[in-house]
């Protein structure tokens, strides 16, 4: 004699799959970088490459290593050489600045290559970085420092490049900060849903 098991109802979701009989219990949505990202990211850190060093270029053919031109208040465009990292940090490390910003670029590949797509500011965000950490560390290769020249008197000098990179780091923050909270929303209003019903 046999054992009749009891019968499940079939998991039935309309629109599921083409099928309509087979469930879907989780819906991902891929966050790695698709060529338009890729394309816009390197747009992105061409562009900053290109005027940082087009910058670079026109301040040490016009000014001499230390001169200075005023411009407004307590700016100035002065000519004067850094080894270190953004704002003369870490400047008797050189190799070790070098290093550590190859090992940067190549995490901000490897990130952008899994969540490109996680939000639309990235490519521009970490464009920027990408951008102008290269534009620094070609120069730290070829010269063994980088050029600076926005000076403001009361901070440190830097280039356009050191610009780019802290302007791409505060977007970045802002996106992955701005996509956390618009991942956990649905959640929130669910927990809602099932606490009022």
């Amino acid at each position: 004699m046999t054992e009749r098991l009891p019968s499940r109802a079939a998991d039935i979701r309309v629109g599921s799959t083409t099928d309509g009989l087979t469930p879907i219990s989780v819906a991902e949505r891929q966050l790695g970088a698709r060529w338009p990202q890729w394309l816009s990211l390197a747009s992105v850190a061409l562009a900053g490459l290109g005027a940082d060093q087009l910058t670079k270029s026109i301040v040490t053919s016009r000014l001499d290593l230390n001169d200075q031109v005023h411009v407004v208040g307590p700016f100035s465009i002065h000519h004067v050489t850094n080894s270190g990292i953004a704002f003369g940090l870490f400047a008797s490390a050189t190799s070790l600045v070098i290093l550590l910003t190859g090992l940067a670029v190549a995490w901000m590949l490897y990130f952008f290559a899994r969540s490109g797509s996680r939000h639309p500011v990235l490519p521009v965000a970490l464009g920027l970085v990408i951008g102008g950490s290269v534009s620094n560390l070609t120069d730290r290769v070829r010269l063994g420092h980088v050029t600076d020249f926005l000076d403001f008197k009361y901070w440190p000098a830097f280039n356009l490049a050191d610009s780019f990179i802290v302007v791409g780091v505060a977007a970045l923050l802002l996106a992955l900060v701005a996509s956390d909270r618009q991942a956990a929303r649905p959640g929130r209003v669910a927990s809602h849903a099932d606490r009022a019903g």
